[in-house]
């Protein structure tokens, strides 16, 4: 089941994600697009809930790649 909450300024390109993905969800997030920063969520109350971990999750491995030495 998707949560639609409402459209926002990039949630047709969240809809052609989810389904391209084939998945029961989808999270874009957008940084200076040409509607500007913003993300769409589209997804289920219980994925909603299980979300924050999830980001939590990936911030961690975003600082952890960060923190590591480059190769090149």
């Amino acid at each position: 089941m998707i949560d639609e909450s409402g459209p926002g300024k990039y949630d047709e390109l969240c809809t052609v994600v989810r389904e391209r993905a084939k998945a029961r969800a989808a999270i874009v997030i957008v940084i200076d697009g040409e509607h500007g920063s913003g993300f769409s969520l589209q997804c289920s109350i219980a994925d909603r809930l299980r979300l924050p971990n999830l980001l939590r999750h990936i911030a961690a491995q975003i600082d952890g790649d960060e923190r590591r030495p480059s190769l090149n």
